[in-house]
């Protein structure tokens, strides 16, 4: 539970009465209003050697726990989520004047600072721990959640981690592998197969890592199985780079060497397709991993997901479903425009659809087809329906990728904690048009301009780690060079020897 809850809606006029009544008669007030102002005296008499407090300390004491209020409550507004163009200024109301407080109070100490871990700490330190946690790469959303417990884990989780990841030197390393065959294997794919459709995962990259990330750390937590459900943006990379769908059946479809039954049709068949197999984790655990089909497009797998884990939990688990985790990866502007969405959420938590909690993962590249966000929905963000249904969203800049992957831990530890949905919401962008034959500087050319001239998520990544001495320019560029190696020379073998296709399980 939240000590201070009870501060934060308060009105500071009647908290300084309450004060006032406290100073001529302690016993006079409530026993949790006389606990806060001792703690208060007791705190601000030790900064300010001894002295009395004054009431008008004590009314900017108040101010400050607002303030802190304030960051947790809507410093997701400003953090720093968005890796290719300013944030839309939504004016979270965070400004010290806002808390009738002032730069002048800035060298000011207030015991006020204890509710963050830094008693009697100077109003500057106290703000810039608070941008630190708040309002960096992460913006997390979390002061809706009705249930106190609820909120009151999220906010000690985040707290206590999100200041420094704390990512050893071998973890990076594994970030920076995974996102290397993410952005190498795009590549290969872009040059060896000119304008044919693949609906590429060029700037969202750091996906591959974060669903690493999900099964690592849920076969830790206990996690057996993982179902995915995901529409055609960057399900070749998911299936090649996570499930390990082999590259050589993959240049087959694209070869037009492979042969599935087309009696659904054709085109995107490759991107309808399912595929199950089984990993070996960080952890020595093994987890069956699915991608279910989907059925027809876009967030239409929804329920078909949901439908396969409950079925799988109650057949295989004994309705364990702690024991499997469902995956959603969404589009930013298909989880806003589309109803199923809505209607699969507000069933997660009834007794009869109820799968254990879902793990929402947004591709979120900032338009839809040809249309800005701007142009696409009235909320905040696409992710407005986990504030319907009471969960967590952590807004992530997709660049940032231990930002990224410390955000999929999170919701997997959330999801097991609570059996709760849980949403991450990478904001990236689309390098290519909706599909490769596009041209997305018809309708986007300001947008473009900037994304043509931004370096990749694994150069990005790269750099900073280097620039901290944690690896060498050297193993970065052996790292590309070995992967492409690879490629070519599974797609040589395809070339002089076709690989029979084999009907899949979940084909």
């Amino acid at each position: 539970m939240d000590k201070f809850s009870y501060l934060s809606n308060a009105d500071v006029s009647v908290i300084e009465d309450y004060y006032q009544q406290y100073r001529n008669d302690p016993e006079s007030v409530d026993l949790g209003w006389k606990k806060f102002f001792e703690g208060f005296e007791f705190a601000t008499r030790h900064a300010q050697g001894g002295a009395p407090v004054s009431a008008e300390h004590m009314h900017k004491e108040i101010n400050v726990v607002h303030l802190i209020h304030a960051y947790r409550s809507r410093g997701h507004l400003l953090s720093k989520t968005n890796p290719i163009r300013p944030r839309k200024d939504r004016d979270p109301g965070i400004a010290l004047s806002y808390h009738q407080l002032s730069d002048a109070d800035l060298d000011t100490r207030f015991g006020a600072g204890y509710i963050i871990g830094m008693e009697n700490a100077t109003l500057r330190e106290i703000v810039a721990k608070l941008e630190s946690i708040y309002c960096r790469s992460i913006g997390f959303e979390f002061m809706h959640i009705r249930e106190t417990e609820i909120r009151e884990w999220c906010k000690v989780y985040f707290e206590k981690h999100a200041y420094h990841y704390d990512f050893d030197v071998e973890k990076k390393k594994r970030i920076l592998s995974k996102l290397n065959e993410a952005v190498v294997f795009e590549n290969f794919l872009h040059k060896k197969y000119v304008g044919q459709k693949r609906f590429s995962l060029e700037g969202g990259e750091n996906t591959i890592p974060a669903l690493d990330a999900v099964i690592n750390r849920g076969s830790e937590l206990g996690i057996e199985s993982v179902a995915i459900g995901m529409a055609h943006r960057g399900r070749l990379n998911v299936l090649a780079n996570i499930l390990g769908k082999t590259y050589e059946y993959i240049f087959n479809e694209f070869e037009g060497i492979a042969n599935p039954d087309l009696s659904f049709g054709d085109g995107d068949v490759k991107y309808h397709l399912g595929f199950s197999s089984q990993v070996n984790t960080t952890a020595g655990k093994k987890v069956n991993l699915d991608l279910v089909p989907n059925p027809s497009h876009l967030e239409a797998v929804d329920p078909v997901l949901e439908g396969f884990v409950r079925a799988k939990a109650d057949m295989l688990y004994s309705k364990d479903y702690s024991k499997i985790m469902p995956v959603l990866i969404h589009g930013d502007a298909a989880v806003a425009g589309q109803g199923v969405v809505t209607e699969v959420a507000q069933m997660s938590q009834l007794k009869g659809y109820h799968t254990g909690g879902s793990l929402h993962f947004v591709i979120n590249n900032q338009i839809g087809f040809t249309t800005d966000f701007y142009d696409a929905r009235t909320s905040d963000y696409c992710t407005a329906v986990a504030n319907a249904i009471g969960v967590p969203v952590l807004h992530v800049n997709g660049d940032d990728a231990e930002a990224v992957t410390f955000a999929a831990e999170f919701a997997v530890a959330f999801r097991q904690e609570f059996k709760r949905d849980v949403f991450v919401d990478m904001l990236c962008y689309r390098r290519h048009g909706h599909n490769e034959s596009d041209e997305p500087k018809f309708t986007q050319p300001t947008l473009y301009a900037l994304i043509e001239k931004h370096p990749d998520p694994r150069q990005v990544y790269s750099a900073e780690l280097i620039k901290r001495g944690d690896i060498n320019a050297e193993l970065a560029s052996q790292m590309e060079e070995d992967f492409k190696n690879l490629l070519q020379d599974r797609l040589n073998l395809v070339k002089q020897h076709a690989v029979p296709y084999k009907p899949h399980a979940l084909d």
